[in-house]
């Protein structure tokens, strides 16, 4: 302690408080750091914005809230792949169930929604030898197609007449993909055959409705009863849904159908199957059970699991009947059967050529009036296909009034007067003279 009072420990305190000066070696070597820090400065002012595109962003699983219009960088391209300017995008039931997270193999969020798209190729990556930019396309990605750019392995790209509008192409690619295997590949249907169709107003129902008319096949079409007077002219014969239809089934064909279309799952399982002849096919091609509210409801999930009877091999054996299921999207992205669905969608744009068949669209949407859109589909309110069109305005937002103007201005008047009153500052009213009263006035005068 005594030696921190002395005169030498006071001058070595003294010389430590001093600025030091830096050795001419380590000046000189921090000066190429400076200069690199410039240089990376100067490189980060110098770089040009990465180009922007709107896109329909799921944020979060769950609601309409979850979905945005956002800003996204272009898309980068991959050897075999090609980009897309977007003109028109298909929405399906499945991406209802992607916002909800109720389907598998999904991406973490953010991302980008959409199974399929029409546009116009503006990049042909390497190793792509059947398109060139400029060509009309739809394509069918596993997920990014609602933007104005996609980028698609061009083996899931497929090419469009000249004289097939953008809108009627993205109408055709999923839904008559899917209509024509459940008929043609998996159905076998043929002439006098018997169907009964789920969501026969949707876009796959209306497919299916026309692809029947192609060999005279007998439709049963399940829908709302709201929709009944529209479908009219495309089913035969009409059920409401919900309601127990066996028995009005049984009234035209007592012997059942050849075929049940079931995109519902859930109870109507086991009443397809019982309607069935000897030699029928159920196939199962969606849930829609699943998504009941605006939001995952593991209630829904678990009730129409529960509702599912199994159904053993031996059971299949005696009855002489078969059971069957199609997923588009498993197909081609986790079987790799891109060459398969080209196939198919190459004889759906043959019927279309010749007039065999012809997308029938519900409404057109904005990108920003997506959450509408999802809505419409999900209070099955739609008759054909819902089309997202990026080219489109929004539609105007009605004017929100503004709640509680008049009684603020009345709460601040009687504020004034009470301040005036406390004050002694009131100024009594003083009414104006009649007219009666002015003559009068003018009399006596």
């Amino acid at each position: 302690m005594a030696e921190e009072n002395t005169p030498v420990a006071a001058a070595a305190a003294a010389v430590g408080d001093q600025p030091q000066e830096k050795s001419a070696t380590e000046t000189v070597a921090e000066q190429p750091k400076v200069e690199g820090n410039g240089k990376a400065a100067a490189a980060a002012v110098e770089e040009p914005p990465k180009p922007e595109m709107r896109a329909v962003v799921l944020t979060g699983f769950g609601g309409l809230k979850s979905v945005k219009i956002l800003k996204k960088p272009e898309p980068t391209m991959g050897e075999g792949e090609v980009v897309i300017r977007v003109k028109a995008c298909g929405l399906n039931f499945q991406d209802l169930m992607a916002r909800q997270g109720v389907i598998e193999s999904l991406p973490k969020a953010p991302f980008i929604l959409g199974f399929e798209c029409s546009g116009i190729i503006e990049q042909v990556g390497e190793g792509v030898e059947k398109f060139k930019v400029g060509d009309r396309v739809v394509a069918l990605p596993e997920w990014r197609a609602w933007s104005e750019l996609v980028s698609v392995p061009a083996k899931n790209v497929f090419a469009i007449p000249d004289n097939l509008n953008y809108v009627d192409a993205a109408a055709l690619a999923t839904n008559y993909i899917v209509a024509y295997v459940l008929l043609f590949e998996l159905g076998a249907v043929k002439p006098g055959s018997s169907l009964i169709l789920h969501s026969a107003g949707g876009g796959v129902g209306q497919a299916v409705a026309q692809l029947c008319k192609t060999v005279d096949v007998t439709v049963f079409g399940v829908a709302s009863k709201t929709k009944h007077e529209a479908l009219k002219g495309t089913i035969d014969h009409l059920l409401e849904r919900g309601s127990d239809y066996a028995a009005e089934v049984r009234k035209v064909s007592p012997e059942g159908v050849d075929l049940f279309l079931d995109c519902v799952c859930g109870e109507e399982c086991s009443r397809g199957y019982s309607l069935l002849k000897p030699m029928g096919k159920y196939i199962l091609f969606g849930s829609s059970n699943i998504v009941t509210g605006e939001t995952k409801s593991f209630f829904s999930a678990a009730k129409s699991w529960w509702q599912v009877d199994k159904i053993s091999p031996l059971k299949l054996f005696d009855d002489s009947k078969t059971l069957m299921g199609f997923n588009l999207r498993r197909l081609l992205f986790h079987q790799n059967q891109s060459e398969y669905v080209a196939n198919i969608f190459d004889k759906v744009i043959g019927l279309w050529k010749d007039g065999k068949v012809k997308p029938v669209i519900d409404s057109t949407w904005a990108f920003e009036d997506v959450g509408e859109a999802m809505q419409k589909m999900h209070d099955r309110k739609n008759i054909g296909k819902i089309v997202l069109d990026p080219s489109l305005e929004p539609k105007p937002k009605p004017a929100t009034p503004v709640k509680g103007k008049s009684k603020n201005a009345d709460k601040e008047k009687e504020k004034k007067e009470e301040d005036s009153s406390a004050n002694g500052t009131t100024t009594p009213e003083v009414s104006s003279p009649t007219t009666k009263e002015k003559e009068k006035e003018k009399e006596s005068s």
